[in-house]
């Protein structure tokens, strides 16, 4: 009997951490999900030490082989033309020769976007990848954002490729039959915006999107719309923003609840609220970015995640592979081009 379980290739190698983070979270991950498997990729004397300081026969888990290692200040070039043997690319591949359903890195933005769009080639229609991810609002649900950063200069045409692809993907993972699309702007009026932007609204109100129209960036977290579509330039800011800001946040809480007597008893009583309040705007649950338009599932996990980060990014990507999200993907996308003239 063949086996069916989810395969998920790791490059273990990439981010701040590699092997400290990537192999603990492999081992959770799977200990928790029987239907998945993960197969490891780096250094395999590396990979089979960590196991085993991690208290894991080697054995337990399948190691593909990788010389090389692409680090977080490497060139794309570098990645993509001197390093063909690199854990990144061992990954992706699996993917492409069909040893792994989705792959996941937490190395170099820039260099996973390269190589997995070298490997793996874009959809038909699509000209460029995009980063998609969630962000908590306050519905109780997440707003799916994209460009996250894999395209700084964008066309009107780009964006509205990025709407197609955040609609499929909301419309696919996040259950919702109609999503509502929004285009990050500085106003909701129609004359406000650059020109890429603006054009990008008209082509958005002719595409048979379901288009709200312009939004602002608190209408990420008012869940306005369920997809927000902005240039990957605009995209990092905000992401970098939301995760600066709910840093301070809880440092300063922290402060202040340390700062008399008084409020650190005050700080015990509300002991429920604030671990509460803390794992609902933890990022931490929300590390884990897909890149669209690919003919393959791959995620990108945060380069500085955490093993508990990076759980969450390898759940992600077994979610991703369970609802179907490349072929849900690739469907919708070839019916809404019906509709897009542009395309």
């Amino acid at each position: 009997m063949s086996d069916s379980r989810i395969r998920i290739a790791v490059d273990c190698m990439g981010g701040d951490h590699g092997l400290s983070v990537t192999i603990p979270a492999a081992i959770e991950f799977t200990r928790m999900h029987s239907d998945a498997v993960c197969l490891l990729v780096g250094d395999e004397a590396q990979i089979r030490q960590s196991l085993h300081q991690n208290g894991v026969a080697p054995g337990s888990f399948e190691i593909l082989h990788a010389s090389e290692v692409v680090s977080m200040d490497d060139s794309v070039e570098v990645a993509l033309r001197r390093k063909k043997n690199s854990s990144m690319r061992v990954a992706a591949q699996a993917v492409k020769d069909g040893l792994g359903d989705a792959c996941i890195s937490a190395g170099n933005t820039g260099a996973w976007m390269a190589i997995s769009r070298y490997v793996l080639k874009t959809l038909d229609g699509i000209d460029r990848p995009a980063i998609a991810t969630s962000i908590p609002n306050q519905k109780g649900g997440a707003t799916t954002v994209l460009d996250l950063g894999a395209n700084v200069d964008c066309s009107a045409e780009h964006l509205l490729q990025f709407a197609l692809m955040g609609s499929a993907l909301a419309s696919t993972v996040e259950r919702h039959s109609r999503p509502l699309v929004g285009l990050l702007n500085i106003g909701e009026e129609v004359i406000k915006g650059n020109e890429v932007v603006k054009q990008a609204a008209v082509l958005l109100r002719d595409s048979g999107l379901n288009f709200y129209g312009n939004v602002e960036g608190d209408d990420i977290f008012k869940g306005t719309v369920d997809v927000v579509v902005c240039d990957g330039f605009v995209g990092n800011v905000v992401l970098k923003s939301v995760e600066g800001l709910a840093k301070m946040v809880g440092s300063m809480m922290r402060e202040e609840f340390r700062r008399t007597p008084l409020t650190m008893l005050s700080g015990l009583i509300a002991i429920p609220v604030l671990k509460r309040f803390r794992s609902r705007v933890d990022n931490r649950r929300y590390n884990g970015a897909a890149l669209l338009g690919l003919r393959g599932i791959v995620i990108k996990s945060h380069g500085s995640a955490d093993s508990y980060a990076f759980g969450h990014a390898l759940q992600r990507a077994r979610e991703a592979v369970k609802t179907g999200l490349l072929e849900g993907t690739t469907q919708s996308i070839d019916a809404l081009r019906q509709n897009v003239h542009a395309l």
